[in-house]
Order: C-alpha cells, then structure tokens, then sequence
C-alpha cells in the first residue's frame, strides 16, 4: 500500500515538474512576444509616420501643380486613351470654352479650329493658336498644350513687311533708274509717232516698240507691288499635276522662241497643295524664265515635280553655265541681279511665295554644269483638327 502511494506521489511530483518547465517556457515565450510586439508596434508607427509624411508631401505637391496649371497662360487639356477630355485648366477654358470636359477633342477641334498653313498653328476665332501634345507616359492618353501665339504672329509678319520696306528704301535709286530707262525708250518711239511724213510701216514699228517698253515697266511696277505687299495666301485646293502642266504650256512658246528644248517630268502622284494658285503659278514662271534667260539657244530646261514623304519637290534645271559660288548666296536677295534688266525681285518673290506657304526653295549649281532650282511645299489639305 506504501509503495503505490510513493508511486503516485513521485508521479505526481514528474507532473507537476513538467507542468512547471513548461510554465516557463510558456512564460519565456510570452515575454519574447511582448517584446516583438513592441518593436513590431515601433515599427508600424515609424512606418505610418513615413507615409503620413509622404501623403502630405504628395499633397502639397498635388496643390503646388494645381496652382501651377490655374496660373499657367497655356492652355492645358489632358485627354484619356478614347481621345475625350478628362481634365483642363482655366486657360484652356478661356480658349475654348467651359464645355469641355467629357466631349471627344475631335469634335472640339472640329468645332473651334481652323487650319493654317503653317504646321501647328490654328485659328481660334480672332486668336491665332499653337498645339503640342505628347503621350503620357503610361501611353494611356495626351496631353496637349495650347498657345495664343497672336502677337507672336502679327510680330513675325509687321517684321517681315519692315525688312520688304527697308529692301526697297536701300534700293530706291537703282529702281528709278531701272523705270527711267525704259520710260525714256517709251517717250522717244511714242514722239516718232508725231513726226509728219513717217511711213505706216515705221508708225507701226516705233508704236511696237514703244508698248514693248510700257509693258516692261508695267512687269517692273507689278514686281514691286508684289514684293512691298507680300504674299496674301488664299485656301484653293491645286492639283500639283494641273499647276505643272499650266506653267508649261504658259513658257513653252518663249522657250521655242529662245531655242530651249522643254521638257516636263510629272511623277507628283496625284499631290494636293492648299494655297494660293495664283500666287504659285507666278512663282514657278518666274523660275521658268530665269532658267531660260540663264541658258543660251541650244540648251535644255527640264521641268518636273516628285513626291518626297509629305512634301511635293517642284525642280526647274537648266543647262547654262551655272551660279558663281560667291553669286549663290545673294541669289534671293531682293533687287539683286546678275543681268543688264529686270528688278532682281523674281527668286526673292518666288522664295517668299515658297515660305507662305509653309516651304522653302533650294538652289543646286556647280560652275559649268547649269542650275537647279527645287522648291519644296506641304502637300495635302490641312486636317481640321488634332485627334
């Protein structure tokens, strides 16, 4: 009976031995806990205080480009990837109005811009307007960013009609003499006229003479004119192959005259050029006729015109004896000329038609080898709006 109450007993004691061992360990376990609480709990506030810290930073900086975009001039107007207007800023709404947000940008490009000839730039009712837009970068939409570039383009414009008046104020004396010369010719055949006893056939000479040399000073009054006025560049629609064959058939009987062998090269693909065509047509004559009053009898001058990407190249190449090197850098100046007549004002009209609209005109000569001159324009009409 001893030996079983001794049994349980030490029992009892493993028992409670355990019981306690493990208390401890359970309270050792416990206290590692706390204390990874704790430093996990550290952590969690460092934590939270970071992004506090980052959230007001952002915060600040949201407020700082809001201000930014309310204070900018440009007109700022965010598009989403269907191209519809997600966002503008005040300046856009002064632009283009406040029904913005929520409409396609193609319908209120449709509805508000006109295209110009320059590459960028619209017209907004009586304001003049550039366009930059560039693709967010998670590509999942625009931004585009709008200018009042109006007095930037009257600027431009007052600038380039003071430079015309300051070219012909530089060159009034040469102009007067160039019109006293073939005024005199006109006054000396026309008092002929009045001479009693001269045959018909004489009249009829010195009367032809004589309208030869009103209408050189007539060409000599229209250069001028041009050159003063500058180019007022309208909105026709010019099929590049009609203006070719037009000018051709207009020079070719001058040609055949001098003795030039003409030809034409029409590979323009069907281009379109929007502008004005009388303007254009008078650029390229003048081409022409410089060529052919470049090249002696015998020689040839090649018309033609090519596609090159989204620009149409009008070339006018003559076989004469070329463009001194020292000469080709003043070719275009106004009044400027290497012949005994003329105004010098042809190439620098021609080049002012060229950038009106919206190109420009390239002169390609080697001393001996003839010339080239290749004017590059836009092709294509201006679309009405940016999508």
């Amino acid at each position: 009976m001893t030996s079983d109450s001794d049994t349980k007993a030490a029992e009892l004691q493993r028992a409670f031995a355990m019981f306690n061992q493990v208390s401890a360990e359970l309270t050792q376990a416990y206290e590692a806990l706390q204390v990874r609480a704790a430093s996990l709990t550290e952590e969690l506030a460092v934590a939270n205080g970071e992004l506090r810290r980052q959230y007001q930073e952002k915060e600040a900086l949201s407020e700082r480009l809001s201000s930014l975009l309310d204070a900018l001039p440009a007109g700022v107007v965010l598009l989403d990837a269907a191209a519809v207007v997600v966002a503008v800023n005040p300046a856009a709404v002064a632009l283009l109005g406040a029904e913005l947000v929520g409409r396609h940008w193609g319908d209120v490009a449709r509805g508000s811009l006109v295209p110009t000839l320059t590459v960028g730039e619209w017209l907004l009712r009586d304001r003049r307007v550039s366009i930059a837009e560039s693709a967010l970068p998670s590509a999942s939409g625009k931004i585009l960013l709008i200018h009042d570039v109006t007095a930037a383009h009257q600027m431009k414009t007052d600038l380039e009609r003071n430079q015309r008046l300051a070219a012909m104020g530089e060159m009034a004396a040469s102009l007067a003499h160039q019109l006293r010369t073939p005024l005199a010719a006109a006054l000396l055949h026309t008092s002929n006229l009045g001479q009693p006893g001269v045959p018909d056939e004489m009249r009829a000479r010195f009367s032809e003479k004589a309208t030869g040399q009103l209408r050189r000073l007539e060409r000599l009054i229209q250069d001028v004119l041009l050159f003063a006025r500058g180019e007022s560049i309208g909105r026709d629609v010019v099929e590049a192959s009609d203006l070719l064959a037009e000018a051709a058939q207009t020079v070719e009987p001058l040609m055949r005259d001098h003795g030039l062998a003409f030809s034409t090269v029409d590979a323009c693909e069907g281009a379109i050029i929007v502008g004005s065509r009388k303007s254009l047509f008078g650029a390229l004559v003048n081409l022409l006729e410089n060529a052919m009053q470049a090249t002696p009898a015998g020689g040839k001058i090649c018309l033609s015109g090519n596609c090159r990407g989204d620009l149409l190249a009008i070339g006018v190449r003559d076989s004469g004896p070329g463009i001194a090197r020292e000469t080709q850098s003043r070719i275009f100046e106004p009044f400027f000329t290497t012949k005994g007549q003329g105004t010098g004002l042809g190439l620098a009209i021609a080049l002012g038609v060229a950038r009106a609209h919206g190109g420009a005109i390239e002169l390609f000569s080697e001393p001996g080898d003839g010339a080239e001159f290749v004017m590059t324009l836009p092709v294509g009409p201006a679309e009405s709006g940016t999508e």
